[in-house]
């Protein structure tokens, strides 16, 4: 780990040599070291930008030595004293002075240590966060499943075990003694270090000495067990499906969630995906989610405030009143859950599974009270938002950014009962210091504006001077000595030239007198006093709330949870999806070849659609798979086999999450593993051939399925001479039929229906085919039998083979094969069908009347039915509930004026309104009609309407509709 050392010089930190360079490089600051070649080179940092900058660095992976200049007067020629001020590295980001700050920085996430082993289950990882004080430590993982961590996974620092050195899997060895392997190509491009003795113990060791902590420092174990959890995905699983981005396949996440919704719920899921989690947990989240779907109330905006900052923070008494606002949002989003009727179950079901995502374990009642209690102190200290009783100074003979600058940095984060006195000093000094440039300075500017002359005379003003925070007068052409013996005399002999704070003269035009020094000198000392008791606050609150720091991350976490499952479940019921009937192997009779469930036996998804189809718009061939034993399938090439696997294996993973899958309906079980293995690409790293990797990978499934295991394999033993790699691909299904798992293993290699393979349980299906105007052309449909057309020619001729060439491949096949040439006819399969926070007491009051005035308005209208409208308030946003259906809505603008409008996208004309200037707290007011057209009308209605009613709109020109919104219509409505 490379160390990267600056020295602050006046503003800039000063770097040369090589981390200069590194400050170049991954920083993006600028090099100063000069044209010539033999240069040293130098890269400089302005103090404003050092956190920015520290926080690049640390993203890379590098540590960070801040060292400063000791303040004070020092002779010509001297050593500059220095201290080390700071350090920063990636697993503990640098935030000092953050408490003064007015605003919410970006938080780099801290990366952990992590240590990897062998143990006698396969390997184990053991992660540490030192930011969070936490460990986790998981055993039993496959080579492939360590792998995929590693990739998803930044570490600060990487140990590795010495009993990974005695390798005994057979394929390779490790360090000195030799290199291979997946685990190690993965290791080998990182910088590691060995170590030995207990991992946990070791490793906690290794991380308190590399942080400089004592033996008194403890680490938390979060680890949660892994008893009836399902095994984590195999990285070519979670590749092949897009849990983890890979170029050209397909994003799982991307169609999981909205595009607006990002961050952290989008962290959540993705881990969640690669950790599927037990059945009581998925179910549990699959419960919330029907609740979710179903909820007609609004739902807070779910505040999301990432936990190792947050602890980092209050620990290091660094939070400031922006965070305490968040930190305070974060807690009422909770209460506000617990407090409505219809949000209190979701609060209640989402306690597990943040227990598991947090490794805390914590009583509701116990979080309301906490939250309550936490709530409550923070908006006892914390100046909240509408509060104005703290107004910037102004004084018309000082420039206002003056008072703007020398104030904003403390006015408006705390209480001003808690700063009585400093505020009274402040304004004081504040009082003063406009009398002393009243009375020094502007009978100077009366004479010079009585005395100016077209040539050019004598030239000056009042100037706020923001490098050297201070009032001065600048006068240009102005020479004090000529002045005598006129009006202002006296106050020009007080001039004297303006220094510096190191005793500088900064010009020959800037003036001062010693009057108004002694009075800025006044503002400034009490400015300063009341800065420091406004960040003596905000650190004692970060004290007190030190203690209820496990408390806040639960409830930051669970916000998180709530808010990735609620933009799922918006985003699944736009895309048509369901909530599959979720079924757990019965474990009293769970021998190794029970396939017996607990109320269905195997898995049955009817209407399933490739997840990366978005079946609200159609388009997408959908296949009913009924699925209590091996498949194995066949098809032709571009016949639909690798996107069926990808579909079964994407909607299987999402069901045993709790997640919606891309279907019309489905029984799925809860496998205790997943395991997909497309197709395979050499590995020269290792020495390996393509056929060495794939089966490698094969290995790796058959020693790990069960009867509880869903296996997906596609297109099997391409990578090498047909006749053995039948007879293996024959062994293969063999083996898995006599296991007696769930799955498909599709294949190219037809001889292998020729061979004698001993299968029980295995099905034959087949993609099919059908011939339109002579053409072989393929349905993408899954039916039963066996498939033996491959369209190869028609597949070279689609992607531009040359003809000739084609035509030639067809002599040389009729001429070898057309005797063994059999066809498929499949029987056409049957036709799918498609089957809220408090209000302010002034728009409560009018929410009220406009409720009062829609509902009377609407019961004139049948086709309205019973109506019942439903407030969003200012922080809030529209249920999933409202996804697909007609909407009439009522927004109370900020100016007091109504607008009615129409929608069947609810969430996003909600989103879309707030993006406007001063719209960010209006509160819109909806209820759902039958229909569009019925909306349009009732629309109408509402705007002529309520404007007769004397509520002010601002869309009355929408109600000029012809025959829409008239009493007349009213009337022909109820008929």
């Amino acid at each position: 780990m490379q160390i990267a050392t600056s020295f602050k010089v006046g503003d800039f930190y000063e770097a040369i040599g090589f981390d200069a360079c590194i400050l170049v490089e991954y920083a993006g600051l600028n090099p100063f070291g000069g044209l010539r070649s033999d240069s040293i080179p130098k890269a400089g940092c302005p103090v404003m930008n050092l956190r920015q900058t520290l926080d690049d660095l640390t993203r890379h992976g590098f540590s960070i030595c801040i060292v400063e200049e000791v303040q004070g007067p020092t002779q010509a020629r001297t050593r500059k004293s220095r201290f080390i001020s700071g350090h920063a590295h990636p697993g503990n980001p640098y935030v000092f002075g953050l408490v003064g700050d007015d605003h919410d920085l970006d938080f780099p996430d801290p990366m952990p240590v992590i240590g990897i082993s062998r143990s006698a289950k396969g390997y184990c990882m053991v992660s540490v966060l030192e930011t969070m004080k936490t460990y986790s430590a998981e055993d039993g993982l496959t080579e492939e499943a360590l792998v995929t961590k590693l990739c998803t996974c930044r570490c600060h620092h990487l140990f590795l075990h010495t009993s990974l050195r005695h390798n005994s899997s057979g394929t390779c060895r490790w360090g000195e003694f030799g290199e291979g392997g997946l685990l190690w190509g993965e290791c080998n491009g990182k910088q590691f270090e060995w170590f030995d003795g207990d991992p946990v113990d070791e490793l906690l060791y290794k991380v308190k000495e590399l942080y400089g902590h004592g033996d008194d420092i403890t680490f938390r174990n979060v680890t949660i067990a892994s008893e009836n959890r399902p095994s984590p995905l195999h990285l070519g699983t979670a590749t092949q499906i897009g849990a983890i981005p890979t170029e050209g396949i397909p994003c799982l996440l991307k169609v999981l969630l909205p595009s607006n919704c990002t961050g952290l719920p989008v962290m959540y899921i993705r881990d969640l995906l690669l950790n599927p989690p037990p059945y009581g947990i998925a179910s549990k989240i699959q419960e919330a989610c029907k609740l979710m779907s179903n909820v007609t109330c609004s739902i807070p905006d779910f505040t999301c405030f990432p936990s190792a900052k947050l602890v980092k923070l209050l620990e290091s008494k660094e939070t400031n009143h922006v965070e305490f606002c968040k930190i305070k949002s974060v807690l009422n989003d909770i209460l506000q859950l617990y407090t409505n009727s219809e949000l209190n179950q979701i609060l209640e079901l989402l306690m597990d599974p943040t227990w598991v995502a947090s490794g805390l374990k914590v009583e509701l009642k116990t979080l309301v009270d906490e939250c309550k209690a936490a709530s409550c102190r923070i908006g006892e200290i914390i100046s909240l938002e509408g509060e104005s009783d703290q107004m910037i100074t102004s004084y018309s003979v000082i420039p206002n950014e003056f008072f703007e600058d020398m104030e904003s940095c403390w006015k408006g984060r705390v209480k001003r009962f808690h700063l009585e006195q400093e505020f009274a000093e402040v304004d004081e000094a504040a009082i003063a210091l406009s009398k002393a440039i009243e009375e020094d300075f502007l009978p100077i500017i009366y004479r010079i504006r009585a005395t100016t002359s077209p040539l050019g005379g004598p030239k000056g003003e009042i100037l706020y001077a923001r490098e050297h925070e201070a009032v001065w007068f600048k006068g240009k052409r102005f020479v004090p000595s000529v002045w005598a013996g006129t009006p202002g005399e006296e106050q020009i002999k007080n001039l004297r030239p303006a220094f510096d704070s190191k005793g500088k003269k900064v010009g020959d035009e800037w003036f001062t007198t010693v009057k108004v020094e002694n009075a800025l000198l006044r503002y400034h000392d009490a400015g300063d006093k009341a800065r420091a008791k406004v960040i003596e606050l905000l650190r004692g609150l970060s004290a007190e709330l030190q203690t209820k720091i496990n408390i806040l991350v639960f409830a930051s976490m669970l916000l998180v949870i709530a808010k990735a499952l609620f933009s799922h479940v918006s985003e699944g019921r736009r895309r048509k999806w369901v909530f599959p009937t979720l079924t757990e192997f019965d474990r009293s009779e769970a021998g190794h070849n029970t396939r017996l469930l607990r109320r269905a036996e195997g898995m049955e998804i009817t209407g399933l659609s490739p997840y990366w189809f978005d079946s609200a718009q159609g388009g997408a061939v959908q296949n009913d798979v009924n699925m209590k034993a091996l498949f194995l399938l066949t098809g032709p090439n571009g016949g639909g086999k690798s996107s069926l696997l990808r579909s079964i294996c994407a909607a299987v993973l999402l069901a045993i999450c709790g997640f919606m899958v891309p279907a019309e309906s489905a029984v799925i079980p809860h496998f205790d593993s997943i395991m997909l293995h497309m197709k395979s690409y050499d590995s020269p790293a290792d020495g390996k051939s393509s056929f060495q990797v794939e089966m490698s990978e094969i290995q790796s499934i058959i020693t790990r399925a069960t009867s509880r295991s869903l296996v997906l394999i596609d297109e099997i033993c391409r990578g090498t001479e047909t006749a053995k790699g039948t007879c293996i691909a024959g062994s293969v299904v063999e083996l898995l039929d006599a296991v007696g798992c769930v799955g498909v293993v599709s294949t190219h290699l037809h001889g292998i229906f020729d061979l004698p393979t001993k299968l029980k349980n295995t099905v034959f299906k087949a993609m099919g085919t059908e011939c339109i105007n002579g053409q072989t052309v393929p349905t993408w449909k899954l039916i039963d039998g066996i498939c033996k057309e491959s369209l190869a020619f028609e597949t070279a001729r689609r992607e531009g083979v040359p003809e000739e060439l084609i035509r030639r491949a067809a002599e040389l096949y009729d001429a070898v094969y057309a005797k063994d040439r059999t066809s498929s006819s499949p029987e056409k399969s049957k036709s799918n069908v498609s089957t809220k926070p408090k209000l302010r007491d002034s728009v409560e009051n009018l929410c009220r009347e406009v409720e009062s005035a829609v509902v009377s308005i609407c019961s004139q209208n049948s086709r309205a039915g019973d109506v019942k409208c439903v407030v969003i308030g200012a922080k809030e946003q529209p249920p999933p509930s409202t996804i697909g259906c007609s909407t009439v809505y009522v927004i109370l603008r900020p100016d007091g004026k109504l607008y009615v409008g129409e929608t069947d996208d609810l969430e996003g004309r909600v989103r879309a309104h707030r993006g406007g200037e001063g719209m960010e707290s209006a509160v819109f007011l909806y209820f759902l009609v039958s229909g569009k057209s019925v909306a349009c009308r009732i629309e109408t209605l509402l705007i002529n309407q309520l404007a007769s009613r004397g509520f002010r709109l601002a869309n009355v020109a929408d109600g000029k509709h012809r025959n829409f919104g008239t009493l007349e219509e009213a009337r022909i409505l109820v008929r």
